[in-house]
């Protein structure tokens, strides 16, 4: 019953047959090899456009030298307050983009909005030093609590951050969930609403380690390869990432593990709506649930092996946690079952 994150599980065997099959024999290295070059032409076909793609191997690397492409020197980059960003990853953005400062919007499970995020862009005006200045919008999806930007609220926050002149980023650590609970195509939930730049993660959704950097204004891309070599990012095996894409990608494998981690989902809250003692504050829209338990129902999850983090919140009575459910590729309808069994006691 592991519910603690989409991270926990392994790789898919999608992925790992790509990978034992590209193991043998000789290829060049450094990300010139022929299967990383068909992976960047998958890439433009995927987003139905020219896109300049760069392989890493994590989504922080991948958020963190997006974000320092577009640095400025006194440069802020604006994303909400709970953001991966800001919260979870070393404050590797700030060492990556030369210090560009980080300022953290609130808003409603973990979604910004656009008047929030030009009263925050408007305390720092154009031409004054002494604020600094903007460098780019970051937003997450799927968001922190689960939740998803809709289009047309991706639209008006490209419409916010391009009236600064600045790019708008998507960490898209779990696009997968994201694209297929909209039931969009990857150009509609990108640069054809306005995003510039994204990450696109594979690791949460069934690679071992693989990630991408998508500028969808390729000239926008130029130096990174400058920027990911010194941050350790160029691997001399690359077609190693490049494998995990091609499994990732083959025969729409990363829609359909997507698609499973969210039904899942939906069939652990759609489990718990009638248990005694259990709140659901947050709908879920992908493959997160953030339920409010009993502290006694949770240690008696915890008992019987569950796995799942407990949240700070301050909703919530003394008797009560605040948890955080991830399932994933991984997640069986018998574990989520099982689970459900041991809530209700």
């Amino acid at each position: 019953m592991i519910f603690a994150s989409d991270n926990w599980a392994g790789a898919t065997s999608a992925v790992m047959t790509a990978l034992s099959n590209h193991t043998s024999g000789f290829a060049t290295a450094y990300g010139v090899d022929p299967l990383s070059r068909s992976i960047e032409q998958q890439f433009n076909d995927l987003f139905e456009k020219e896109v300049a793609v760069f392989l890493v191997s994590t989504g922080t690397a991948a958020n963190s030298l997006a974000l320092a492409t577009y640095a400025k020197p006194g440069g802020t980059v604006f994303c909400h307050e709970d953001a991966h960003i800001n919260v979870d990853e070393c404050h590797a953005p700030e060492f990556f983009t030369a210090g560009n400062k980080l300022i953290g919007i609130g808003g409603e499970h973990g979604k910004l909005t656009p008047d929030a995020l030009r009263t925050a862009m408007d305390k720092v005006p154009d031409n004054n030093p002494m604020h600094g200045r903007p460098a780019a919008v970051s937003i997450s999806q799927v968001t922190e609590f689960g939740t998803l930007y809709q289009l047309g609220e991706i639209q008006a926050l490209a419409d916010v951050a391009h009236s600064r002149n600045v790019p708008l980023h998507m960490d898209g650590a779990r696009f997968a969930n994201a694209l297929v609970s909209l039931d969009v195509s990857p150009a509609e939930m990108t640069w054809k609403a306005g995003v510039d730049v994204l990450s696109f993660g594979g690791t949460k959704n069934g690679c071992w380690c693989a990630e991408a950097v998508v500028f969808f204004n390729p000239e926008d891309a130029e130096g990174f390869e400058y920027l990911r070599k010194r941050a350790a990012q160029v691997f001399s095996k690359a077609r190693f990432i490049s494998a995990q894409f091609e499994g990732y990608l083959k025969d729409d494998s990363w829609l359909a593990t997507a698609r499973h981690a969210n039904a899942m989902c939906t069939r652990l809250a759609d489990g718990m709506r009638d248990i005694e003692g259990v709140r659901l504050p947050i709908e879920p829209e992908a493959n997160e649930l953030f339920p409010v338990f009993t502290k006694e129902q949770a240690a008696r999850l915890e008992a019987a092996g569950a796995k799942f983090y407990d949240i700070p919140a301050d909703f919530t009575s003394e008797d009560e946690v605040f948890l955080r459910l991830v399932t994933c590729f991984a997640t069986t309808p018998e574990m989520v079952d099982e689970f459900l069994t041991h809530l209700r006691g």
